[in-house]
């Protein structure tokens, strides 16, 4: 579970509720003003209906599951030892000798180009498909943060229009001036909402799943380097050397002190 999405959406609730409570705001406007929920809410996914097609707007409840639940992918420094223990079979045994080892492969980009090298595909086609590949999924990715990047372009905008219909609503009956002015402060409730969720949900989120798009193109890239690497019978110094460029100074470090305490275990 991606415990930080939840967190950031409860800590953003509460500063709002807090900020209004210690600027004498009544919090209960926020429940009792059903109107604005739907002029915001509605009115934002209305938009992404408008904006993007069908295809995309049904990935809306996946793209939430994947902010909570996101795929669980192999770490940097794992599919460094993992390749180059697959370099050290090559090197001694063939290619072939890592047909054994597919099926205990879970990633299914990693087992499709793993398949490629073993049936003897030349590097360019390799290289190719897994090229198209990659770029399939950034471009999935792209138009998955873009439904939320525009959602929070909306929302902001649909408040002013929530307020406006609400000051429209306000100024139709002046009789009572008591009603007359929370009638205008619930107006603006409205935008309260359509700023609240643009900068502090739909944005953010956006940001979110391009990180963890980053981080999952950035793991392909390494397996299709490993994958050609293999391919072309590289030691596994030279393999190691290769994939640790993707690793930051502190994550090779700590690959270091792992491959240091390993030998001296085996000695």
């Amino acid at each position: 579970m991606e415990i930080s999405t939840l967190i950031g959406i409860i800590l953003g609730v509460v500063a709002l509720i807090v900020g209004m409570f210690l600027k004498g705001a009544p919090i209960t406007s926020l429940v009792n003003n059903p109107a604005a929920y739907v002029i915001i809410l509605g009115g934002t996914l209305a938009s992404l209906f408008v904006a993007f097609p069908m295809s995309e707007v049904k990935r809306i409840p996946k793209l939430f599951k994947a902010l909570v639940f996101p795929n669980k992918m192999i770490s940097k420094s794992e599919i460094i030892t993992m390749f180059t223990e697959w370099a050290s079979i090559t090197r001694r045994e063939g290619l072939l000798a890592l047909e054994s080892k597919v099926d205990e492969i879970d990633d299914d980009f990693l087992r499709s180009g793993m398949r490629m090298i073993i049936d003897g595909n030349d590097q360019e086609f390799v290289s190719d498909v897994l090229a198209e590949d990659i770029a399939a999924t950034e471009e999935r990715h792209r138009s998955g943060a873009l439904i939320f990047s525009q959602a929070g372009m909306y929302a902001p905008t649909l408040g002013v229009l929530g307020a406006v219909i609400g000051l429209i609503a306000a100024l139709s009956d002046m009789s009572d001036m008591g009603k007359l002015s929370h009638a205008i402060a619930a107006a603006f409730v409205a935008t309260v909402l359509g700023i609240f969720t643009g900068y502090v949900l739909w944005h953010p989120i956006s940001n979110k799943l391009k990180r963890m798009s980053k981080k999952e193109i950035e793991i392909r890239l390494m397996m299709v380097e490993g994958l050609l690497s293999i391919q072309s019978g590289v030691s596994t110094i030279a393999i190691q050397q290769k994939l640790s460029v993707f690793l930051t100074p502190a994550e090779r470090a700590k690959l270091q002190d792992k491959e240091a305490g390993s030998g001296e275990q085996k000695d």
